[in-house]
């Protein structure tokens, strides 16, 4: 199965001032491989039109007639499972510097739609990266800040 994040609405490569995140510049946004914070795929500027990203993953039924997802971007800690979106910024040499991340929760799927996206081969997630405060979406993001759906990939 494919996970896609369709992302709109970046907040800007600077934050803007009079917040805690005064003074990032150069923002970025990447998924975040499990267990390796440095290592991101696809990192797109802040003041991108959209970013998108597909993960590659594998579902599988559980004993108590849930589905598990597992891959090499999907984090698994107490709380369940989920995808790292890491803010950060990119300095001269291109090194990426995290300051803040977004949480996209494999539990807020609801079980109809993960069923789907099982069969179709395709999980699509769609969500705005700017927060209510004009700043980079950051901690856990639910519905209806997030739209989960089954697509056919297209």
């Amino acid at each position: 199965m494919q996970i896609h994040i369709e992302a709109s609405e970046l907040p800007g490569r600077t934050c803007r001032p009079g917040t805690d995140f005064a003074g990032f510049d150069n923002i970025h946004v990447g998924v975040q491989r499990k267990d390796r914070p440095g290592e991101l795929l696809g990192p797109h500027p802040g003041d991108a039109p959209s970013a998108s990203w597909t993960l590659d993953c594998t579902a599988v039924p559980t004993a108590e007639g849930g589905i598990e997802v597992s891959g090499p971007y999907i984090q698994n800690r107490l709380g369940g499972r989920f995808v790292y979106l890491s803010w950060g910024t990119v300095d001269d040499s291109g090194v990426f510097t995290m300051f803040r991340r977004a949480k996209l929760m494999m539990a807020d799927v609801t079980q109809d739609v993960l069923e789907a996206a099982v069969l179709s081969g395709h999980l699509t997630a769609r969500l705005r990266l700017t927060d209510d405060g004009g700043l980079p979406r950051c901690a856990r993001v639910r519905p209806p800040d997030i739209v989960w759906a089954a697509t056919d990939g297209a």
